[in-house]
């Protein structure tokens, strides 16, 4: 039986959305109005809209947006994100993520964008199309009785800052200069725009089938009065057979732009009377939460794993674009089954520049594009990959300093789901 594989249509995008529903097993009962397609992709890019259609219904999805990246020194790089991928139960093992994957891909190479991006729902998937896990995720969960922060204080800052309960308006003005801020600095970060903020704060629905529910929302100001913190929390609603509170608040966003705005923003949390457990949110795994508190173990790791996944589809690009921690040179070949940046190339880091070209010379260290995706925000160790048979220390010795090269003093971080 044929299956038709093309861009999605307007007139097409609710079966689209039905089919991304069933992929992720939360079915809508009916298919959405036109209200609600024109709030969730009134101005997608309808060429970046993939479908697989069986006698006229959609049984796969795929899109992809233009996406702002963070890497290491704070530069930024265009990143083709990728989302909404789904195939039906009926059609997998058929190749259809294959054929949206490599139409999507090839297009964004032709666009010119350096990397691509996206959240594995599944690790297995994506490796086989030259993706690897770039930056990794935690939440921990706090027993506030446990957190040893005296019980007496208001959560106000004693270092002539303050906190401020703000409402949605506030977080559309003063939320996006403060991620501003902060990506210019942290490796790992990806853009919001306007919608992003609007949707977060109820003004624009964040899905058809979700219910909105107003958070509180904080605001750290430093003692000059700029705000350096947001905070962003819900807290549920639970008492004990004694009367005794038992609610947890849990973090939906919380961004800050220097470490005493950050133990503010937790001391503050950790001090709402009646909140007895605090879910962190995502967080980079070397976040500070824990040693914030007097007695870290009262934050109990309860998740750790892959989050955000890159893909180079321009080596040259994506090595200038960032920082390295030592002056070296390193040839790497790269090897790239869909042809789309394998090569061999070689890496001149000094501080007068990084350059990154083409060359015949000898390689230092083989290793698949999807590994070298893996180091890209320094976020992995080629001492290991070396270790683990995926990637080859062509000359001895080069794995320490590719190490030097590529690692990071802080972890990068991707809060954000796309």
């Amino acid at each position: 039986m044929s299956l038709d594989v093309r861009t999605v249509t307007a007139s097409e995008i609710a079966d689209w959305m039905k089919a991304v529903r069933t992929g992720f097993l939360t079915p809508l009962a009916e298919k959405p109005g036109e209200e609600v397609v024109a709030d969730r992709f009134g101005d997608s890019d309808l060429s970046r809209m993939q479908g697989v259609f069986d006698e006229g219904r959609c049984v796969a999805t795929f899109r992809s947006f233009a996406q702002q990246l963070t890497v290491v020194g704070g530069a930024t790089v265009t990143a083709d994100a990728v989302t909404g991928v789904t195939v039906s139960p009926t059609h997998r093992r058929r190749g259809l993520l294959s054929r949206m994957m490599a139409t999507d891909l090839a297009a964004a190479k032709e666009r010119g964008e350096v990397v691509a991006s996206l959240i594995a729902a599944e690790y297995p998937i994506y490796g086989r199309y030259g993706f690897g896990p770039a930056a990794w995720n935690v939440e921990w969960e706090i027993s506030v009785s446990r957190a040893g922060l005296d019980p007496r204080r208001t959560g106000q800052p004693a270092d002539g800052g303050r906190i401020e309960m703000v409402d949605g308006a506030d977080v559309r003005k003063i939320g996006p200069e403060v991620h501003t801020a902060l990506a210019a600095r942290q490796p790992g970060l990806v853009s919001r725009d306007d919608l992003w903020w609007r949707r977060s704060t109820g003004v624009a629905p964040r899905s058809e089938h979700e219910t909105w529910t107003e958070p509180f929302y904080v605001v750290h100001r430093a003692a000059n009065g700029e705000a350096d913190g947001l905070l962003v929390y819900g807290v549920d609603e639970k008492w004990s057979d004694a009367k005794q509170p038992l609610n947890t608040a849990s973090v939906r966003d919380m961004i800050a732009l220097n470490p005493a705005a950050e133990r503010a923003l937790w001391h503050y949390l950790c001090s709402v009377d009646w909140v007895t457990t605090v879910r962190s949110g995502y967080r980079a795994p070397d976040d500070l939460l824990p040693l914030l508190l007097p007695d870290p173990r009262a934050a109990r790791m309860v998740t750790h794993a892959d989050w955000l996944w890159l893909r180079l589809l321009d080596v040259p690009r994506a090595l200038e674009a960032r920082t390295y921690g030592v002056e070296a040179s390193l040839v790497l070949d790269v090897r790239d089954t869909a042809g789309l940046a394998g090569g061999r190339f070689l890496l001149d880091a000094s501080d007068s520049g990084t350059r990154c070209t083409p060359t015949t010379r000898s390689a230092d260290l083989a290793l698949d594009v999807a590994e070298l995706s893996t180091l890209y925000l320094g976020d992995e160790s080629v001492r290991r990959l070396v270790d683990l048979g995926r990637a080859e220390e062509l000359r001895p010795g080069v794995a320490t300093t590719a190490d030097a090269l590529f690692r990071t003093g802080r972890r990068p971080w991707c809060p954000d789901v796309f």
